[in-house]
């Protein structure tokens, strides 16, 4: 089978940097069949223009895609300029249905796209998100169970237009592509921040307001986890420490970082953006470019070990705060996945959180590979 064929290039416009991608894929544009797309946000409000372009010039109807303030192409990493990166995958029909964005529930899935989830039973999901859904979490999980699919995927971060590509220009839900089981896939997740202590139990909160841990008031944990020295002056947590929630049942140690939002240093009481219940548990955690950049190296050698061949193409959905935020260099992230894995078609975009499996995480990168 043909690997893929990608293409990425910054201009001042859009249709210089469109026209420079489809110039570099045009030998495969006649046997492609789906094509990816992502932009920066500076392109936000020209995605449907470049949509239009793309199918006129490849002849490929079928686009699945999204926008996000920094995307990533072959071993190039793009923030803060405009540029466009495009991907085509020549793959059979019927092995992939686009979705357009839904809301709801699969309940709103086209009626032919329900009846093929239904004779195919897809393995895998690229979707795409608006960070402004009230219950996107819930929906992410609802769209994995109904369809008993495993979702990777993350939403879209923009300063401007939150647009997505699903067949056509669309928005505010969950819209991407289902695959069928004849399309052999490996993914990972690398996580971008480690914990600093034990977990604690929620022993008292309201909503998202944790009061107490361990039967003692919140804050007081939280000082003893980061040490004397940040706990003499707190305000030095901001962006550094973050709260996780462990995943019930994993056998990896997984969890989902959420940003503390809030600290009342009177009553000890601590805000996290995520609603919590009493008896679950919780640990502290700390943003670490070191630690990232190993756990990205232990993902990718275990990707590595599970090939058996050099990857057709890949997805790569990274968070935001990662990339050179994180990394340093340039193009660091995207050289650690190129070192591993080798020269092979790569495409993905930064983004405001990540999808795995049928939860919503937050620094971590998600990475897709189609065998």
């Amino acid at each position: 089978m043909k690997p893929f064929k990608v293409a990425h290039a910054s201009a001042e416009n859009w249709a210089q940097a469109t026209k420079a991608c489809t110039d570099i894929v045009a030998d495969l544009a006649d046997d492609a069949t789906l094509g990816f797309v992502y932009v920066t946000d500076a392109f936000a409000e020209d995605l449907a223009s470049i949509l239009t372009y793309l199918r006129q010039k490849t002849g490929v109807v079928n686009w699945t895609g999204t926008v996000g303030m920094g995307i990533c192409a072959g071993g190039r990493e793009y923030f803060d300029k405009p540029a466009v990166a495009i991907m085509l995958a020549e793959l059979d029909e019927d092995d992939f249905r686009l979705f357009p964005s839904i809301t709801e529930g699969v309940d709103q899935l086209p009626e032919e796209t329900r009846r093929w989830i239904a004779s195919t039973s897809p393995i895998i999901g690229l979707v795409h998100a608006d960070p402004g859904h009230e219950e996107l979490p819930e929906l992410i999980d609802d769209l994995a169970a109904d369809t008993s699919t495993f979702l990777v995927g993350g939403l879209t971060s923009s300063r401007e237009a939150h647009h997505q590509v699903a067949g056509r220009i669309t928005g505010g839900g969950v819209s991407g592509v289902f695959f069928a089981p004849r399309i052999e896939v490996a993914t990972g997740l690398s996580q971008g921040c480690v914990p600093i202590a034990q977990s604690h139990e929620i022993s008292d909160c309201v909503d998202n307001v944790i009061i107490g841990l361990d039967g003692r008031r919140a804050l007081d944990v939280l000082k003893e986890d980061v040490g004397a020295e940040m706990a003499a002056d707190i305000s030095q947590i901001g962006g550094l420490i973050h709260a996780a929630l462990p995943i019930h049942g994993s056998d990896t140690g997984d969890y989902l970082v959420r940003n503390l939002i809030g600290i009342d240093p009177e009553r000890g009481w601590l805000a996290i953006a995520e609603q919590i219940e009493p008896g679950e548990r919780i640990i502290f955690v700390r943003r670490d470019p070191k630690s990232a950049a190993e756990d990205l190296g232990r993902m990718l050698d275990r990707l590595r070990k599970r090939l058996g061949r050099p990857p057709r193409g890949g997805v790569y959905v990274s968070c935001v705060a990662r990339g050179p935020n994180m990394f340093g260099d340039a193009d660091g992230e995207m050289g650690m996945i190129q070192n591993t894995l080798g020269d092979f078609p790569l495409i993905g975009f930064y983004a405001g959180g990540e999808v795995s499996f049928n939860r919503l995480y937050t620094y971590t990168g998600v990475l897709t590979l189609f065998l």
